[in-house]
């Protein structure tokens, strides 16, 4: 997979840094038509042009022009459409940066219960907009403005997002992170992460620990290895697209996190007692019935 992070600082020479924080402006994209990212840190990003869609473990989101969304750290698999061109604004922000800034705040946050997913939908509202030309106006010049206006404008984004009370999602993500306990946190990863083929460093980032201090907290809380867990979810993951959404066995197995299919089928039918085909003919069978 695709780290995102990492990715725009290796290809893009043009970016607007604060420690984790970046901004810049994407329009020269990676040519597949799907494309496996992840991402250790949340990222913002305002569709100025065109068009994607960003597929999850809770669903998929279609992005077009006029689009604004939070990406919660994680993975997800990017359907991407070459019949128009596309310009991204994108805004790469901690978990870690956001609490520093909420905790500096004179006012609390507005209570909010709503649930949160991967992928939450942003009100871009005048200010905000605003905000985002005057990011342009910086990231055009030919001077990279001081680290501390831009550490300012970071902190910006963030008091304008929870200032707004329609953002009941993200406020509520907000708010979890300020109260949610830390192996809350790990669980929340795992179970929003595992069909995608992440190594267990990546996993270990995502939930900022240390890959021992990871493994020793996944089997405390799981009281099984990360790698039989997530080897047990994917095959569950697979099985349930044969048997009830009618994926083939190589969609099947790309989108629970295999990548070799040989290895794929052969532990399917260790665990299942049937191959891959066997179990997309049952579907088969019984949509015919």
């Amino acid at each position: 997979m695709i780290h995102f992070n990492q990715f725009i600082q290796d290809h893009f020479s043009h970016t607007l840094n604060y420690g984790d924080s970046l901004f810049t402006v994407y329009k020269c994209g990676i040519p597949e038509k799907y494309v496996d990212i992840w991402s250790h840190t949340n990222y913002l990003v305002y569709v100025a042009e065109g068009k994607k869609t960003w597929h999850t473990a809770q669903g998929s989101y279609a992005l077009s022009t006029g689009d604004c969304v939070f990406i919660r750290r994680g993975a997800a698999i990017v359907e991407q459409f070459f019949d128009t061109e596309f310009c991204l604004y994108l805004f790469f922000i901690s978990d870690q940066f956001i609490c520093d800034v909420l905790k500096t705040k004179t006012s609390s946050l507005p209570r909010s219960e709503k649930k949160f997913n991967s992928i939450i939908p942003i009100r871009s509202e005048d200010t905000l907009h605003g905000y985002f030309k005057s990011m342009l106006t910086y990231f055009q010049s030919f001077q990279k403005p001081d680290s501390t206006l831009l550490e300012l404008k970071f902190r910006e984004l963030i008091l304008l997002l929870a200032e707004n009370k329609m953002n009941t999602e993200l406020l509520s993500y907000f708010q979890s992170l300020l109260h949610a306990p830390k192996d809350v946190t790990l669980q929340n990863i795992m179970e929003e992460n595992y069909c995608f083929n992440l190594k267990m460093e990546d996993y270990a980032k995502l939930s900022y620990r240390s890959l021992s201090a990871f493994k020793r907290d996944f089997a405390q809380l799981y009281k099984i290895s990360p790698g039989k867990w997530l080897l047990e979810k994917r095959l569950n993951h697979a099985r349930h697209l044969l048997a009830h959404a009618g994926k083939s066995v190589s969609q099947a197995a790309f989108e629970s996190g295999f990548e070799n299919i040989a290895h794929f089928s052969r532990t399917f039918r260790k665990q299942f007692g049937i191959t891959p085909s066997a179990a997309k003919g049952n579907w088969a069978n019984q949509t015919n019935t």
